[in-house]
């Protein structure tokens, strides 16, 4: 590999990045039969021309293009053409840190929410009698009526209550211990205006404010200080600036709030905090010096968003197949967001964690992470892993430098979902499409291990 190119991600080119090590075993192959995720596991039309508003820069420098129009763009919204319509799409939840997380949940529009994929977590919410058989197939979630908003297993409906599936902080003892629930269990919460659930910690915004709750590992919940690591704490307000509305919340090993205006604030873990800090884990809320934030996405150790067209990425970013590391020592590859420049601009952007494979004498090596994006014009672009095919253009290479349109998609995307070893688009259609390994379902097709290189429709109930 040429000096430098180690940067290059997707014509996506972190320009500040810290340069990754050399890689340690060469690429592997897959089989017809679909790629199997790693044994062990720590812990988404017609060519657009290249946009000419983007240059990469170094991350935390303003970038302005006087010669440009601005960019107004928004993600595309979803108009059903067919009564088995889905309105949103998310990834499920594997069952702890070290369970495989590969499956979708789509919320339909008529109030319930179906999923398929992985389920050894009962993530799928089948009931108590399904097990923990995986599901090739998109079933509804028993009892899930009325919502209106998912994030990972767990839904919002028109009444402020939130319901949960799978394994997660589901407040079960009024606490923040971790349980497995194969039917949705409703959580103790006043009226929740927005959510956002990860795999140990959840965030709320009520009333009051928000509230936060969970294992605290990374010190995302309060007490922050006086707590041992891990200690399940029930839900407690968190103290944040003063600042506009609040539009999302984002948890992953750390957590995000994007305002209404665009900001961002962030606390946890470090990475993906997204701000410099000599805390590990930085447990108090700050800005990010990120602007007109419209979208934002992350996976335990890595975050993206997009502003004005534009995608930002920062946190732990392994780039080669087979890379050493060391599970014990934290790295942060980019601590601040950093541009990536793609062949069109973008108004949504997926990531995905890095997978960490235990090899001989226990050294463990990674496979790399995966990004796609959803761009102005409604294709999507994806790069990073494509071992089982993720990427959607047809081929199997380990790793693609270059950011790669999916082809076969039969009309705009409103939205995209990436798991490290699946892709799922949702058309403005109301259509689900899925494409890369199939190894438990999460392709949806009806089938297990049987992947595909290109988009299938996902047959929606």
């Amino acid at each position: 590999m040429a000096p430098g190119m180690s940067r290059l991600l997707a014509r996506v080119t972190f320009v500040a990045g810290t340069c990754c090590a050399t890689a340690c075993a060469v690429a592997s192959c897959t089989s017809d039969e679909g790629s199997e995720p790693p044994p062990e596991a720590d812990a988404g039309n017609e060519e657009a021309p290249p946009p000419t508003t983007t240059e990469p820069v170094d991350a935390g420098v303003h970038v302005e293009h006087p010669d440009a129009a601005p960019f107004d763009g928004g993600p595309r919204d979803v108009v059903c053409e067919s009564s088995r319509c889905a309105t949103a799409l998310v990834t499920t939840l594997g069952a702890n840190a070290n369970d495989r997380a590969e499956g979708f949940c789509a919320l339909l529009n008529d109030g319930t929410v179906a999923c398929w994929g992985a389920n050894g977590g009962g993530q799928l919410g089948r009931g108590d009698d399904a097990g923990s058989l995986d599901g090739p197939s998109a079933e509804r979630v028993v009892g899930i009526e009325g919502a209106t908003r998912l994030d990972h297993t767990c839904a919002l409906d028109k009444t402020g209550a939130v319901r949960c599936w799978g394994t997660g902080p589901h407040l079960r003892d009024g606490g923040g211990t971790i349980t497995t629930d194969r039917t949705p269990v409703t959580l103790p919460l006043a009226p929740v205006a927005t959510m956002g659930i990860g795999a140990e910690v959840g965030c709320a915004v009520v009333d009051e404010g928000i509230v936060c709750w969970g294992r605290n590992f990374h010190g995302q919940v309060a007490p922050f200080t006086s707590s041992a690591p891990g200690t399940a704490l029930a839900p407690a307000p968190v103290d944040l600036p003063l600042g506009a509305p609040i539009r999302a919340l984002v948890v992953s090993k750390a957590s995000f709030v994007l305002r209404e205006d665009g900001t961002l604030v962030s606390w946890g873990a470090n990475p993906p905090l997204g701000r410099l800090s000599s805390l590990f884990p930085d447990p108090t809320p700050t800005p990010i010096d990120l602007a007109g934030v419209s979208s934002l996405d992350s996976s335990y150790e890595s975050a993206c968003a997009t502003v004005a067209g534009i995608g930002y990425c920062w946190g732990d970013i392994v780039e080669r197949l087979h890379e050493y590391v060391n599970p014990a020592a934290p790295r942060i590859d980019r601590a601040l967001p950093e541009p990536v420049v793609t062949p069109e601009p973008i108004v949504r952007i997926a990531t995905t964690r890095s997978m960490y494979t235990r090899g001989t004498y226990g050294i463990m090596f990674t496979t790399p992470q995966r990004w796609c994006a959803v761009g102005a014009s409604g294709a999507i672009y994806c790069w990073g892993f494509n071992e089982s095919g993720q990427a959607g253009d047809g081929t199997k290479l380990d790793v693609l430098s270059d950011a790669v349109k999916v082809q076969g998609l039969p009309g705009p995307a409103a939205d995209v979902k990436t798991t490290p070893n699946a892709t799922c688009a949702l058309l403005t259609s109301g259509k689900v499409y899925c494409w890369g390994s199939n190894y438990y379902g999460q392709l949806g097709s009806g089938n297990l291990k049987v992947p595909s290189l290109t988009p299938q429709e996902v047959a929606l109930p």
